[in-house]
């Protein structure tokens, strides 16, 4: 998977680069070829390093997410973007394609969440034990017109990062993200899951300079039906 990797970004505290869709973000049960152990292998050939690589992962993008990804080079900054997540200041916006369109324009969600036994989360009174507190934000930017089932281009802000949480949470209001075989049934089955991490910002863990990155979205379906590049350019640069 060496050639696949896009490197954004990288110095001797972090490396940043755009996940594959369907690639675990670290190692799992399927024993396929993860961003963890492709990276180090990528740092241990490029740098000719003998012995073991170290390369700390700060966050995870579900396996069938694509989007950029930062992992720390040293523990330092492992620690210091472990906890820039965990109070909140690490930026996380996502592009996801949804079928139909939401009820609203713009909308603030924050539902109670539940991993269950089978591996699915699903939406659950507060009071559920387990249950934990799931947010974001979401803008419409796009609707298709030319579909017999519209399809909604939609940005969302990710205030907390829960398990498939974007994915459950658009299901639970009408609208599951196109591709999505497991919350979203069958209309889309064969493609990829339309849902990528388009931008990361958060404060660099030694320098504290504000770092930023982009990533578009593939050149496919469903993407290929929206202005992408219209709202790369417009949004949050």
């Amino acid at each position: 998977m060496k050639e696949e990797i896009k490197v954004i970004y990288e110095d001797n505290h972090l490396l940043v680069v755009v996940k594959p869709f369907n690639v675990p973000s670290q190692g799992d049960p399927s024993g396929d070829e993860d961003m963890l152990t492709a990276l180090k292998a990528y740092l241990k050939e490029k740098y000719n390093k003998p012995g073991n690589v170290y390369l700390g992962l700060v966050h995870r993008l579900d396996r069938p997410t694509g989007g950029v990804m930062v992992f720390a080079k040293t523990d330092k900054a492992a620690a210091r973007l472990s906890q820039a997540i965990r109070e909140g200041e690490m930026e996380k916006q996502y592009f996801a394609i949804v079928v139909g369109k939401p009820a609203e324009e713009h909308g603030h969600l924050e539902h109670y969440l539940k991993k269950m036994p089978d591996n699915t989360v699903r939406v659950v009174p507060a009071t559920t034990e387990g249950a934990k507190r799931a947010e974001l934000v979401y803008t419409v930017l796009q609707t298709t017109k030319d579909l017999k089932t519209p399809l909604s281009l939609v940005k969302i802000d990710l205030i907390t990062g829960r398990s498939h949480q974007i994915r459950v949470q658009m299901k639970h209001i009408g609208c599951p993200v196109f591709g999505d075989v497991r919350y979203g049934g069958n209309i889309a089955k064969g493609y990829h899951l339309a849902l990528f991490a388009r931008h990361l910002k958060f404060a660099h863990p030694v320098t504290g300079q504000t770092m930023s990155f982009y990533a578009y979205p593939p050149e496919e379906e469903p993407w290929l039906r929206f202005d992408i590049d219209r709202f790369m350019r417009i949004i949050g640069k």
